[in-house]
């Protein structure tokens, strides 16, 4: 930190653009408000939404400060904040206001998991809130899984993806398959709890599923549709592909007794903090205890661009998180 306690670093979006633009810089200091905390930043998370917010996407205000979910310790309190203390060690997600690329972060107490009593490190902490609580929330809230189900994942070696498939597991799914783009990811998509991973084009061989997430977009999104049974679901939460809109024609779910929803993080932390925030304790809980399993990376913050190129080729498995106390 700046000797000068109102100013931090912090990566900032300071014009819209490929992942040159990305600058570490001096900005305020956060202070949380009520219902809020104040969190000293240890690692950030690097996420596809954050390389939305600095493509443009994503209109945001310029200077932008991105970080979806960070884990570090509380620095302060807002007024009405109970049982959070300075100096508490936390996961959390800063995924409604953003600001996770700083040493200081400000998000709702709602969003925050404690760490302490627990057996994890902050590397892997930091690589929880956004995927691991998506995983939970899309498969047991939105898709609804029944005991017995099969579920299919797209991008089963990525970030979310990893954590799906783990996650439909401890669902209780009887058979979960991934798919990946690449024959390099099959090995390690297969240790994220996969009976089987596959390339994504030979979808067509994989047989039929009760749910299906989808984060590809493109020609994927399509032959989701086609792979889901009768009364199945097809979740759609990203477009990495970066491919034309898919239209799903309604009469087709309408005749075929299929579903198609969608599911958006920050919207619904922001709409459901309460329901997002038990997600995400439920996550930091189930890694603890060795129930989900986590690849972690760690980059120094002064590598956010490597980083945003990375994750934009696909070219990672597991998760890549910045070491932000090295500053």
């Amino acid at each position: 930190m700046n000797s000068d306690d109102t100013q931090m670093k912090a990566v900032t979006i300071p014009e819209f653009g490929d992942a040159g633009v990305l600058r570490v810089g001096t900005v305020p200091v956060p202070v949380p408000g009520p219902g809020q905390v104040a969190i000293d930043v240890a690692y950030a998370g690097a996420n596809f939404a954050e390389v939305l917010y600095r493509r443009g996407v994503v209109d945001v205000p310029l200077p932008f400060v991105p970080g979806i979910e960070v884990a570090g310790y509380i620095r302060a309190v807002g007024e009405g904040v109970e049982d959070l203390w300075p100096g508490r060690p936390v996961a959390a997600l800063t995924i409604v206001d953003s600001g996770g690329y700083a040493e200081v972060a400000v998000t709702s107490a709602d969003l925050v998991a404690p760490l302490d009593g627990l057996d994890i490190g902050m590397g892997t902490a930091a690589a929880l809130p956004s995927n691991s609580t998506t995983a939970f929330l899309v498969l047991d809230r939105v898709a609804r899984i029944a005991p017995g189900e099969s579920v299919l994942v797209h991008a089963a070696a990525g970030g979310v993806g990893s954590q799906l498939g783990q996650a439909a597991r401890l669902l209780g799914a009887s058979r979960v398959v991934g798919t990946v783009g690449s024959a390099a990811k099959i090995d390690t998509a297969k240790g994220f709890g996969y009976d089987e991973v596959i390339l994504r084009d030979r979808l067509a061989d994989a047989g039929q599923f009760d749910i299906v997430v989808d984060m590809v977009g493109g020609p994927a999104r399509r032959a989701s549709l086609d792979r889901l049974a009768a009364m199945g679901r097809l979740v759609i939460m990203g477009n990495a592909s970066g491919a034309e809109d898919v239209g799903v024609p309604a009469n087709e779910l309408w005749f075929s007794n299929k579903t198609v929803s969608g599911f958006n993080l920050a919207a619904f932390a922001a709409t459901h903090p309460d329901e997002a925030g038990r997600a995400l304790r439920r996550a930091v809980e189930a890694a603890a205890e060795g129930e989900l399993r986590v690849q972690v990376e760690a980059l120094p913050l002064e590598r956010v661009a490597e980083a945003h190129r990375r994750i934009e080729a696909g070219a990672t498995t597991g998760k890549l998180v910045l070491d932000v106390a090295a500053l």
